[in-house]
């Protein structure tokens, strides 16, 4: 499913006009975006995940066709952890 899949399917069930619906969706983006890049904050949706910053620390790797080692940073990853309930929906027993 896309961005404009969602956009679509939401003007389907609440019948507001796509373009709305478009800039809600982009500025909800937005903010998590901001969130996580800025602030450093974690993003909790109670019952469906959380947007969570996963920090991995410097580590050294192979290049095995030039056979040499390279340092990879240490950096930041934006990871998304679904919620229980929403795993256990998926395994199919729900618990809503």
């Amino acid at each position: 499913m896309t961005k404009a899949d969602i956009i679509s399917e939401i003007a389907v069930q609440t019948g507001l006009q796509k373009k709305d619906i478009s800039v809600t969706i982009e500025s909800f983006m937005e903010i998590i975006k901001g969130s996580l890049l800025d602030n450093k904050e974690n993003v909790y949706l109670r019952g469906f995940g959380s947007f969570i910053i996963k920090h991995r620390a410097e580590k050294t790797a192979r290049n095995i066709t030039k056979n040499t080692t390279i340092t990879i940073a240490a950096h930041d990853l934006p990871c998304f952890k679904p919620a229980k309930s929403f795993v256990e929906q998926m395994r199919g027993n729900d618990r809503t």
